[in-house]
Protein backbone atom coordinates (compact mmCIF):
# COMPACT_ATOMS: atom_id res chain seq x y z
CA UNK A 1 0.00 0.00 0.00
CA UNK A 2 1.35 3.18 -1.19
CA UNK A 3 -0.04 6.87 -0.07
CA UNK A 4 -0.90 7.90 -3.40
CA UNK A 5 -3.32 5.04 -3.39
CA UNK A 6 -5.25 6.09 0.18
CA UNK A 7 -7.59 8.08 -1.44
CA UNK A 8 -8.74 6.01 -4.13
CA UNK A 9 -9.10 3.18 -1.20
CA UNK A 10 -11.02 5.53 0.61
CA UNK A 11 -13.52 6.66 -2.03
CA UNK A 12 -14.07 3.04 -3.23
CA UNK A 13 -14.72 2.24 0.96
CA UNK A 14 -17.30 5.61 0.67
CA UNK A 15 -18.83 4.34 -2.41
CA UNK A 16 -19.25 0.85 -2.04
CA UNK A 17 -18.98 -0.30 1.25
CA UNK A 18 -20.03 -0.06 4.72
CA UNK A 19 -17.55 1.66 7.73
CA UNK A 20 -17.69 -1.23 9.56
CA UNK A 21 -16.60 -3.68 6.92
CA UNK A 22 -13.75 -1.82 5.94
CA UNK A 23 -12.26 -0.59 9.26
CA UNK A 24 -12.52 -0.81 13.47
CA UNK A 25 -15.05 0.55 14.57
CA UNK A 26 -14.86 4.58 15.34
CA UNK A 27 -17.71 6.83 17.75
CA UNK A 28 -20.45 8.62 16.24
CA UNK A 29 -23.31 8.83 14.16
CA UNK A 30 -23.80 5.80 10.96
CA UNK A 31 -22.30 6.43 7.89
CA UNK A 32 -18.70 7.74 6.52
CA UNK A 33 -18.54 11.14 8.41
CA UNK A 34 -15.71 13.28 8.56
CA UNK A 35 -14.12 12.32 11.47
CA UNK A 36 -14.64 8.14 10.06
CA UNK A 37 -12.98 9.04 6.95
CA UNK A 38 -10.00 10.58 8.98
CA UNK A 39 -9.83 7.71 11.19
CA UNK A 40 -9.83 5.64 8.28
CA UNK A 41 -6.87 7.60 7.12
CA UNK A 42 -4.86 7.09 10.21
CA UNK A 43 -5.93 3.77 10.52
CA UNK A 44 -4.24 2.41 6.95
CA UNK A 45 -1.12 4.72 7.06
CA UNK A 46 -0.32 3.14 10.64
CA UNK A 47 0.19 0.26 9.12
CA UNK A 48 1.96 0.74 5.92
CA UNK A 49 4.61 -1.11 6.07
CA UNK A 50 6.69 -0.91 2.48
CA UNK A 51 6.42 -4.47 1.50
CA UNK A 52 7.05 -5.61 5.05
CA UNK A 53 5.14 -6.68 8.21
CA UNK A 54 4.94 -2.51 9.19
CA UNK A 55 5.11 -1.09 12.30
CA UNK A 56 2.05 -1.67 13.95
CA UNK A 57 2.42 -5.18 12.98
CA UNK A 58 0.54 -5.45 9.56
CA UNK A 59 1.19 -4.95 5.54
CA UNK A 60 -2.09 -3.23 4.34
CA UNK A 61 -2.44 -4.11 -0.04
CA UNK A 62 -5.46 -2.56 -2.23
CA UNK A 63 -6.88 -4.48 -4.38
CA UNK A 64 -7.23 -3.19 -8.20
CA UNK A 65 -8.96 -4.14 -11.40
CA UNK A 66 -7.85 -2.71 -14.34
CA UNK A 67 -6.19 0.10 -13.04
CA UNK A 68 -9.02 0.78 -10.43
CA UNK A 69 -8.81 0.47 -6.75
CA UNK A 70 -11.84 -1.82 -5.38
CA UNK A 71 -11.28 -2.89 -2.05
CA UNK A 72 -8.38 -3.51 0.49
CA UNK A 73 -6.29 -6.90 2.13
CA UNK A 74 -3.98 -7.08 5.00
CA UNK A 75 -1.62 -9.32 7.31
CA UNK A 76 -1.44 -8.82 10.29
CA UNK A 77 1.27 -10.62 12.66
CA UNK A 78 0.06 -12.11 15.74
CA UNK A 79 1.91 -12.05 18.79
CA UNK A 80 1.98 -15.84 19.46
CA UNK A 81 2.48 -18.24 18.41
CA UNK A 82 5.61 -17.03 16.05
CA UNK A 83 4.54 -17.38 12.30
CA UNK A 84 1.23 -16.93 12.62
CA UNK A 85 -0.50 -13.90 10.99
CA UNK A 86 -4.18 -12.94 10.48
CA UNK A 87 -5.50 -11.59 6.96
CA UNK A 88 -8.72 -9.68 6.37
CA UNK A 89 -10.33 -8.23 2.99
CA UNK A 90 -12.77 -6.13 2.13
CA UNK A 91 -14.04 -5.47 -1.67
CA UNK A 92 -16.51 -2.70 -2.98
CA UNK A 93 -19.79 -4.59 -3.63
CA UNK A 94 -19.27 -3.80 -7.11
CA UNK A 95 -16.25 -6.12 -7.50
CA UNK A 96 -17.88 -8.96 -5.43
CA UNK A 97 -18.94 -12.28 -6.93
CA UNK A 98 -16.33 -11.87 -9.62
CA UNK A 99 -13.52 -13.82 -8.79
CA UNK A 100 -11.59 -10.92 -7.35
CA UNK A 101 -11.55 -12.21 -3.78
CA UNK A 102 -9.87 -15.55 -4.72
CA UNK A 103 -7.83 -13.96 -6.85
CA UNK A 104 -6.68 -11.45 -3.67
CA UNK A 105 -6.85 -14.26 -1.01
CA UNK A 106 -4.60 -16.15 -2.91
CA UNK A 107 -2.02 -13.37 -3.26
CA UNK A 108 -1.92 -12.85 -0.01
CA UNK A 109 -1.76 -16.27 1.28
CA UNK A 110 1.37 -16.59 -1.49
CA UNK A 111 2.92 -13.13 0.36
CA UNK A 112 2.45 -14.96 3.90
CA UNK A 113 4.47 -17.98 2.20
CA UNK A 114 7.41 -15.78 1.54
CA UNK A 115 6.93 -13.03 4.77
CA UNK A 116 7.54 -16.91 6.60
CA UNK A 117 4.33 -17.07 7.90
CA UNK A 118 3.00 -20.89 8.90
CA UNK A 119 -0.12 -20.10 9.88
CA UNK A 120 -2.97 -17.96 8.16
CA UNK A 121 -5.66 -16.59 10.28
CA UNK A 122 -9.59 -15.26 9.14
CA UNK A 123 -12.22 -14.45 11.19
CA UNK A 124 -16.00 -13.47 10.10
CA UNK A 125 -19.67 -13.20 11.50
CA UNK A 126 -21.79 -16.26 11.09
CA UNK A 127 -23.67 -14.49 8.70
CA UNK A 128 -21.36 -13.88 6.24
CA UNK A 129 -21.78 -16.58 3.99
CA UNK A 130 -20.08 -15.00 1.09
CA UNK A 131 -16.70 -14.56 3.39
CA UNK A 132 -17.35 -18.43 4.49
CA UNK A 133 -17.85 -19.90 1.46
CA UNK A 134 -14.54 -17.85 0.00
CA UNK A 135 -12.54 -19.06 2.93
CA UNK A 136 -13.71 -23.06 2.64
CA UNK A 137 -13.47 -22.69 -1.03
CA UNK A 138 -10.05 -21.84 -0.75
CA UNK A 139 -8.61 -24.53 1.60
CA UNK A 140 -9.57 -23.10 4.87
CA UNK A 141 -10.19 -25.27 7.82
CA UNK A 142 -13.31 -23.71 9.18
CA UNK A 143 -14.62 -24.09 12.86
CA UNK A 144 -16.44 -21.74 15.70
CA UNK A 145 -14.77 -20.18 18.68
CA UNK A 146 -16.22 -17.07 20.75
CA UNK A 147 -19.08 -16.83 18.16
CA UNK A 148 -17.09 -15.67 15.29
CA UNK A 149 -16.15 -18.39 12.46
CA UNK A 150 -12.68 -18.31 12.61
CA UNK A 151 -10.89 -19.91 9.15
CA UNK A 152 -7.30 -21.33 9.38
CA UNK A 153 -4.82 -22.29 6.23
CA UNK A 154 -1.75 -24.12 7.30
CA UNK A 155 0.85 -23.49 4.84
CA UNK A 156 3.72 -25.51 6.62
CA UNK A 157 2.83 -29.42 7.87
CA UNK A 158 5.65 -29.61 10.18
CA UNK A 159 3.82 -26.52 11.76
CA UNK A 160 0.80 -28.32 12.04
CA UNK A 161 2.26 -31.24 13.33
CA UNK A 162 4.01 -29.11 16.26
CA UNK A 163 1.12 -27.39 16.86
CA UNK A 164 -0.68 -30.65 17.27
CA UNK A 165 2.05 -32.57 19.12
Amino acid sequence: MRDELLEPLLSAAVAEAEPGEVMPPVPGPAGWTAARRDAFREFHRSHFGGGQVGPAGSIMYAVTVGGDVVGGVRLTRLDTPVGVVETGIWLGRSARGRGIASAALRAVLDEAVRLGAHLVVARTTPTNRAAINLLRRSGAVIGVEQGQVQARFWLDEAFTTDLAG
